[in-house]
């Protein structure tokens, strides 16, 4: 089960470069003072459940590159946290930062703190885009990062990113292999957005960077999260969070507040496809799947029903949800009985669409 994490966002603090692709104010115009931290976390921690069955509560210092500000003011946010630890109230701490930025001192650091989970900013494993992108690091540092984070016992998560200037299909699956390699506990992917005030503005106002279409980045991300699932690696988030101040800045780029379901439908109608191929049944089709997945299967604004329905002349499609069907599993009902196919064959397939 996936922790509660009570975000505490640290804009640019700890940056050595500034990113070609980045500014973070659009989602976080300020970094709170440590002395701030401890009533954050106290009020936030009314707004949760508690008991014996409650999951795991992280305080989560996001933003900019933890590990790079100075000890001092390393100390300084999570010696707030250290009273909420002691207590039972707070579970663990997880930061994010930047590959270079993690040498045995500051592992020793975070080890003593409380800090279970370290997240990455990865972005790619090619060097040819880690230097479009002005990363000022390598595909190495992460390599060297995941190895001694793991040694010493951290959870890691590695933060990936699509359609940076220099990028192509084939570098963001040699990407994957190089990731599946390290054996990530899990990874967060983001298309590339032009942000208002991000370097990568002037780009895109010269027409000198074009970002994906949304169409390009599902393909891309369909692929590519099955086969993280494949490794298995699991995948924690597709996109940004979708807020106003993220809104607010955006030029250009493949932005959808619900990129990650965008993606899963796409995935069951490509899973419906395949079965439609083999078993297709007029005039209508039964499907069956887990309840929490219909709207996948249904699509948004049933736009999956509706393509699968002019794709094969059927004249109608029905979904239903049982219990007893295993989640990324659809079933189809035929004259001679069920038959099933599940997510991970259509990577082993290469899709439908």
């Amino acid at each position: 089960m996936n922790p509660l994490i009570l975000p505490v966002f640290l804009p640019h603090l700890g940056c050595r470069e500034r990113c070609l692709f980045c500014n973070q104010k659009a989602t976080a115009p300020e970094a709170p003072s440590p002395s701030s931290v401890r009533e954050f976390i106290a009020t936030s921690l009314r707004e949760f459940p508690s008991g014996k069955n409650r999951r795991e509560k992280q305080i989560a210092f996001y933003g900019g590159s933890f590990t790079a500000i100075t000890g001092e003011d390393q100390i300084r946010y999570l010696s707030e946290v250290q009273s909420f630890l002691s207590s039972g109230l707070i579970d663990s701490i997880r930061i994010s930062t930047r590959p270079d930025a993690l040498d045995e001192g500051a592992l020793s650091l975070l080890k003593e703190y409380g800090v279970k989970t370290v997240e990455i900013g990865a972005q790619t494993m090619i060097d040819e885009v880690l230097s479009l992108s002005y990363r000022g690091h390598w595909a190495e540092d992460t390599v060297s990062a995941v190895r001694r984070l793991q040694q010493w016992g951290f959870e890691v998560g590695l933060h990936l990113m699509i359609g940076l200037p220099g990028d192509s299909p084939d570098y963001f699956f040699e990407t994957l292999d190089r990731v599946i390699e390290m054996k990530p506990d899990f990874v967060r992917i983001h298309p590339t957005l032009v942000l208002r005030g991000a370097p990568l503005e002037r780009l895109w106002q010269a027409g000198e960077y074009s970002p994906l279409s949304l169409e390009e980045t599902v393909q891309w991300l369909k692929k590519g999260i099955l086969r993280l699932e494949g490794a298995p690696i699991p995948v924690a988030r597709i996109g940004l969070q979708p807020t106003k101040g993220l809104e607010n800045h955006i030029l250009a780029g493949p932005y959808h507040p619900a990129l990650h379901q965008l993606v899963d439908s796409r995935i069951f109608f490509d899973m419906a496809s395949t079965l439609l191929e083999i078993y297709r049944m007029e005039p209508e089709s039964v499907f069956y799947c887990h309840p929490a997945e219909i709207s996948n299967m249904r699509g948004q604004r049933n736009g999956n029903l509706a393509k699968l329905r002019a794709r094969f002349g059927l004249k109608g499609i029905s979904v239903e949800g049982r219990d007893n069907v295993r989640k990324n599993t659809l079933i189809l009902q035929t004259e001679s009985g069920e038959v099933s196919i599940q997510r991970i064959d259509i990577l082993n397939s290469g899709g439908s669409a």
